[in-house]
């Protein structure tokens, strides 16, 4: 196993990535949001399953595990192969809860949480966050990696957002599981204090012989100082940390997105400056934003480009002087033709991000029908949006193609064609009769279709437009962040 490396996304299997990057001991806090489809009926999620869907795989914006052949495989390797008392635990799971969604993200969970075990170090810290789907069988399983003993809070993140239900109680809390790796993890208190109200206490601040504010408080005749400038940490009830709502200037469009200011205090709480913090759930990358923004190492894992894109673009927007390195992403044309073998939706996603567009998704209608994906900028002053519509092809195709792209681009400023194989000299004549787009900002003319084979973006070529930097609105801009600690609240 190589040298650890941070500051970087990695994209792939965070199992593989895991066992292929990361040494043993080497990370100081671990935060992850595992995906799961907490928001199907509570029954369906224990419906017996056929084992007939395609392979597992987490795809960005849904969370699905499914019981499927490779599901069955790590709930073998587990029970086999695997530390014996989880192993234990894992077989009566199953024993008692069958071949269903909530049983793959167990097993699935279970033989990465052995890994995160394993990369942690004896001060480190890991923070699972859940809802209560599945938490009480999270704990279990983590009672068993890591020790009863090594259990230090149960944090419940309560908010108002989102709707409210008629037949129960809204749900409206989300359960944090915090285990350190030994009795040695590390806990900063006074990086999460939150400053003392003396009216809470409804007793006379008074100052003793160093000039230190304090309130007292005599019990059973023994007086209990409590410093005003010593602060005290918030209770494993977090109220005071609000979800994101779809108006929040740091919302990005992922479903799942947690708040800063809730990873901020996690970070501080279990880690210093110049620690390395890892999340191999990555998605859209809070925790590697907070953890950039307070000054320590950070690695990212997804395992679709599209999660890759986003925080790419996030980093960059939030930090523009950044450096990071992406790891996995194919980097000639052989490894863009594995990719497009493997997984032809990854391989669109990436595509899409070599040029900056945005991706639609699997299902379009209407007029967007047969548009992979888009890059809107802005042409005139005071003016709507305008297009650039993309189309991603990874097998051989013809001047038809061109035709098509004609077509649907017809009421969009450019249509765009990436190709994997080089297009052809009837293709290429096709996208010149096409003719012009003329820009009223720039009083420019662009090719009003363009054919990009993979092998040019590979090498710098990109979208002939309006310059992005000045004219693209097409994903949500994440502020830009300041380097500073987490504003704390007061108590």
């Amino acid at each position: 196993m190589s040298e650890l490396k941070t500051n970087v996304l990695y994209f792939g299997d965070n199992l593989e990535i895991l066992r292929k990057y990361i040494p043993d001991n080497s990370i100081d806090l671990i935060y992850l949001d595992p995906p799961f489809n907490s928001k199907k009926d509570y029954n369906i999620l224990f419906k017996e399953s056929g084992g007939v869907d395609s392979e597992a795989q987490i795809k960005a914006f849904t969370d699905t595990w499914h019981w499927t052949q490779i599901a069955q495989d790590t709930y073998h390797e587990i029970v086999t192969k695997g530390p014996l008392k989880v192993g234990k635990l894992i077989d009566a799971l199953h024993d008692a809860i069958g071949n269903n969604d909530v049983m793959a993200y167990l097993v699935m969970m279970t033989i990465r949480l052995v890994e995160l075990h394993r990369v942690l170090k004896p001060t480190g810290s890991l923070y699972l966050h859940c809802d209560p789907t599945a938490s009480h069988y999270l704990k279990l399983v983590l009672d068993q990696i890591f020790g009863p003993a090594n259990f230090r809070n149960e944090i419940v993140w309560c908010y108002d957002t989102g709707g409210r239900s008629t037949r129960a109680f809204p749900r409206k809390h989300d359960t944090i599981l915090c285990y350190g790796r030994t009795d040695k993890a590390g806990f900063y208190y006074d990086n999460v204090a939150l400053p003392r109200d003396p009216t809470t206490m409804h007793e006379t601040v008074v100052v003793d012989s160093h000039g230190r504010k304090y309130q007292r408080n005599i019990k059973a005749g023994k007086e209990y100082r409590y410093y005003l400038d010593k602060g005290v940490l918030p209770n494993d009830w977090w109220h005071d940390l609000q979800a994101l709502n779809p108006a929040a200037k740091e919302r990005l469009g992922f479903d799942t997105q947690k708040p800063l200011a809730l990873l901020e205090r996690i970070i501080q709480a279990s880690s210093n400056e110049g620690d390395v913090v890892l999340d191999p759930f990555c998605g859209c990358g809070t925790a590697v934003v907070a953890a950039q923004k307070l000054n320590r190492k950070w690695i990212g894992i997804d395992i679709t480009h599209l999660a890759i894109n986003l925080m790419r673009n996030r980093l960059k927007d939030s930090f523009p002087s950044i450096q990071f390195e992406v790891i996995g992403e194919p980097e000639d044309l052989a490894g863009a033709k594995s990719l497009a073998q493997q997984d032809r939706y990854q391989f669109q996603w990436w595509a899409l991000g070599l040029i900056g567009a945005r991706p639609l998704g699997e299902k379009k209608k209407g007029a967007d029908k047969g548009i992979d994906g888009i890059i809107s900028f802005i042409d005139e002053v005071g003016g709507k949006a305008r297009r650039v519509i993309v189309q991603v092809k990874s097998g051989h195709i013809g001047v038809n193609a061109v035709r098509e792209l004609e077509t649907v681009a017809k009421n969009d400023a450019i249509g765009v064609l990436i190709t994997l194989e080089p297009p052809t000299s009837p293709m290429k004549v096709e996208a010149v009769d096409a003719g012009y787009y003329h820009s009223p900002i720039w009083d420019k003319d662009y090719p009003k279709i363009q054919i990009l084979a993979i092998k040019e973006l590979l090498y710098g070529k990109t979208v002939d437009m309006p310059p992005q930097t000045q004219t693209s609105i097409t994903f949500a801009r994440a502020p830009k962040v300041s380097k500073k600690g987490g504003e704390q609240l007061t108590l």
